[in-house]
């Protein structure tokens, strides 16, 4: 995982970092004005505008006045200031609450986050925590479409979720290319311990990849069926555009992690079938000088009645004899392709 990491933009018009933007939203689409937290109450009291917050790691002091601002349930207030929880969607009498699963490659390894959502008729913040890339390229595709942006906060809810799950096939693509090379040296002949290394480690990525894409499917479901206050039937069809992309995603992590599995099988009998042939060469070599050692112990014994002592040609052809013992087990091992 060489992937490079992409600072996260920010909107220069901001003085708070923790927000990166906060933007009024006119009833056709069209982008009204940077407001501030305080403002949010007073736009919302205006009809025909909306608003989109978009915040990075904010602390308990700016959830809480946020809360305020838009009335928001307490128990998902605090779901989003702790952060570590689990995908889920959530409804709140006339707000919708959603936590998805992020990924992104940091330094070579994949570092996962969170994205806690807040959606209302008139309303939508997103909550970012941890490895996350801004949303700031999906609200200019959004605003660059007015059109959809009139559907109300449902679009870019769908423009949220879509960035989120497009961030996760170059990740997959990651994961396949480096499950290739390692394919390529589970067949070659020599056989390392990192390279098993490499391979545990994939498929535990994997399988966290998994849990953080597989829940998104449920919500994803729901958010296609229910909910009919909150989301526009028109931005239906996107959010399904949206849950097939995860369906693929998860498809590729399942076939993946069954191709891990196969190639830890397929390294751990090549290893076994290396290790029987180390030790075939090996009984083959022993079994060979086994036979002029069997001779030379029987003959080096001190006894006086050992056949054809008293014999000139007698330690010859004891020569030639094992010799000839030897050359016929080389001959009958070789043919056995045990050396």
């Amino acid at each position: 995982m060489d992937q490079a990491t992409t600072n996260l933009p920010t909107d220069p018009t901001c003085t708070d970092p923790m927000v990166v933007n906060c933007v009024a939203y006119a009833a056709d689409g069209q982008r009204l004005r940077d407001i501030t937290i305080e403002e949010i109450s007073d736009v919302l009291e205006t009809p025909d505008q909306w608003v989109w917050v978009g915040l990075h790691e904010p602390n308990a002091a700016l959830l809480k006045k946020l809360g305020e601002e838009f009335a928001l349930h307490p128990l998902a207030i605090e779901d989003a200031r702790n952060a570590h929880q689990r995908a889920k969607i959530e409804l709140y009498g006339e707000s919708l609450f959603i936590v998805a699963q992020t990924a992104q490659v940091v330094s070579g390894v994949i570092a996962f986050g969170e994205t806690h959502i807040f959606m209302g008729h008139r309303y939508i913040v997103t909550v970012r925590h941890g490895a996350s890339l801004s949303y700031a390229n999906a609200r200019r595709v959004c605003e660059q479409s007015p059109q959809m942006l009139a559907f109300g906060p449902s679009y870019p809810l769908y423009a949220v979720l879509d960035f989120i799950v497009d961030n996760f096939f170059p990740i997959v693509r990651e994961f396949r290319e480096e499950l290739q090379e390692l394919e390529e040296e589970i067949f070659q002949e020599t056989f390392k311990r990192e390279m098993i290394r490499r391979l545990y480690d994939l498929k535990k990525e994997l399988v966290t990849l998994r849990l953080a894409i597989a829940p998104l499917q449920d919500i994803l479901n729901q958010l296609i069926r229910q909910y009919p206050g909150l989301v526009r039937d028109e931005v239906r069809p996107y959010f399904r555009d949206v849950f097939d992309h995860t369906a693929r995603i998860n498809e590729s992590t399942d076939t993946m992690r069954e191709m891990l599995t196969a190639a830890l099988s397929v390294n751990l009998a090549l290893v076994t079938v290396a290790q029987g042939e180390v030790v075939k060469r090996l009984a083959g070599w022993a079994a060979l000088l086994a036979a002029p050692t069997l001779l030379a112990s029987w003959y080096g014994m001190n006894f006086k009645a050992m056949p054809e002592l008293d014999k000139p040609w007698a330690y010859p052809a004891m020569i030639v004899i094992t010799a000839g013992i030897c050359g016929a087990l080389y001959w009958v091992l070789r043919r056995a392709k045990w050396l």
